[in-house]
Formats: C-alpha cells, sequence, structure tokens
C-alpha cells in the first residue's frame, strides 16, 4: 500500500466541474472515472494513502480555529437521486476525518416550523462553525429540485430561490467557508439495481423507501432540475462538481481527492504557541 497519495493524477476539480453553459448530463456518462487510471483496487489504495494527509489537514483546520481564532471551515453539499451514495459518502469518505471536528446533517423534509421560515433559515442553522468540516446530506437545493419536480410551490417562487442560493454562498464564502458541492451522478439502470439489491435483502428492507419508485416515474424531470442547478448556481466562490457513481470506489476515491485538494489549496497552519516554551519546560521539569 503507498504512504502517500499518488502524485500523477491531474485536478479531480477540473475534471468534474461542469464547463459552463448548458448542462446536458445525458452527456455524461455514470460510469466514467474522470482523471483516474487504474482499476478499484487501485483507488482503494489512494484513498487509504490520502486518509492520514486528510487527517492532519483536518486536524490543522481544527487547531487554528480552536487555538487561533481563524474563522475557516469547509462544506461538503452532498445531492443526488435516491441509491446514488450520499449515505455512502459520509460512511466511506467523512469517516476518514476524526468525527470531533465534522459536523454531519441530513436535510429531510421541512418540518412544520422550518416551513414557516424561509427556505435557508434551516440551513443557516446547521451551517458548520470555524474549523469544522460540515456535510450536508441534502441540502437547501431540495427546494429548486423536489419543489420543482413535484410542484410543491408555485413556479415564481421556486424560480427565485436560485438567486438567493447564490447570495447566500457568495456569503458564505466571505465568511471563509470553502464551499464544495457534489452531485451524484448515477444511471436510471443502476439505481434500480440497487433497489432491488435492497428488497432481496431483508437487512436492508430499513432503507427501502416505496416512494423512491415513484420518484423513478419522473426521473426526466429531476434531471432537468438538476440541470438547471448545476448550470446556474455553479459558481468560482461555491463550484459544482458531477460526480459519475455507478462506480461506488470511482465516487468514494473522486470525493476524496476533491476534499484533498480543497483542504491543500486552504492550506490550515497550526498556530504558534502564545507561551515562552523553554520556560514552560523548565517549570514542567522542576515539578
Amino acid at each position: 500500500m503507498p504512504d502517500r497519495p499518488r502524485s500523477d493524477v491531474p485536478s479531480v476539480r477540473a475534471a468534474l466541474r461542469p464547463t459552463g453553459g448548458p448542462v446536458d448530463l445525458g452527456t455524461i456518462d455514470p460510469r466514467a472515472t474522470p482523471a483516474f487510471t487504474g482499476d478499484k483496487a487501485d483507488a482503494v489504495a489512494d484513498i487509504a494513502a490520502m486518509g492520514p494527509r486528510l487527517a492532519e489537514l483536518q486536524e490543522k483546520l481544527y487547531a487554528q480555529a480552536v487555538a487561533g481564532g481563524a474563522r475557516r471551515r469547509v462544506l461538503l453539499v452532498v445531492q443526488g437521486m435516491d441509491t446514488s451514495g450520499k449515505g455512502g459518502t459520509v460512511k466511506h469518505v467523512i469517516g476518514q476525518f476524526n468525527p470531533s471536528g465534522c459536523h454531519i446533517h441530513a436535510f429531510k423534509a421541512p418540518t412544520e416550523e422550518e416551513l414557516g421560515h424561509p427556505f435557508l433559515w434551516r440551513i443557516r442553522n446547521h451551517l458548520p462553525g470555524p474549523g469544522l468540516i460540515g456535510v450536508f446530506d441534502r441540502s437547501h437545493y431540495e427546494d429548486v429540485l423536489i419543489a420543482r419536480v413535484r410542484n410543491l410551490v408555485p413556479r415564481q417562487v421556486w424560480a427565485r430561490r436560485y438567486g438567493a442560493i447564490n447570495r447566500f454562498e457568495q456569503g458564505l464564502a466571505k465568511d471563509e467557508v470553502t464551499v464544495v458541492k457534489v452531485f451524484l451522478h448515477i444511471s436510471p439502470e443502476e439505481q434500480k439495481e440497487r433497489l432491488l439489491a435492497r428488497l432481496d435483502n431483508p437487512d436492508k428492507h430499513w432503507k427501502f423507501n416505496p416512494a423512491d419508485i415513484d420518484e423513478r416515474a419522473v426521473w426526466p424531470q429531476y434531471q432537468a432540475a438538476y440541470e438547471a442547478a448545476l448550470e446556474r448556481c455553479d459558481l468560482d466562490a461555491a463550484p459544482w462538481y458531477v460526480v459519475p457513481s455507478d462506480r461506488k470506489w470511482y465516487r468514494n476515491w473522486a470525493i476524496s481527492r476533491l476534499l484533498l485538494e480543497h483542504l491543500t489549496e486552504v492550506d490550515p497552519q497550526y498556530p504558534p504557541g502564545t507561551f515562552d516554551v523553554e520556560a514552560e519546560r523548565k517549570r514542567l521539569l522542576d515539578t
């Protein structure tokens, strides 16, 4: 097993970010492996090699906030159709970090209290604090996805939300939040296989929701809604990345790499001590 991440990998951010202009998910192969050459075993080995570096960067991010007063934090937004791997991302990718430095929240259907506030209200309540790595399993984008597809609000309401989302995320960037938005792109055929696997295994029945089959009937509408979000809310301050996710091992590798690239760019540092090291050493030795 390599002791450090592969150095021959091109920028995953460049490979997975939409190129600008109209986004057509039909032209992106859900089984593709952009920026990666190798097989599953190679990916698993590289993920393991990334683990210590990711953990080190997380510790520095946390330390410079707790002991240095820095505000920098990271927010990973994970979106995708059911079975695309949102939970798997949390388990296999975020599991490489120290859980005490992570804030993970899975957004469900809004409560009565949440419905009584603007749609971003509940999102703001779960933003990561300084030094933390936050993960949103679903997010504010549900308000331009299911709300759009299922006509939960009038068109003029959800249409205004793209601008509100952009202003919100630009504000996060100004507040030193590094926003990384990932769309887990799977095929309807792969989703069918994953749903069948849940039905065929009694131990997985708890994960099956009959409504998932109903959602398959409006797959094209969801793809159009995702394309609109990817196109209209791709900001330099909060970029979108389309991760082909039919291959779970590639999904885990790509998101690990995305986080490694972003955290490396943030370049967190351990804060210097605010005391006289030698004086404290002497005091300790004298005890």
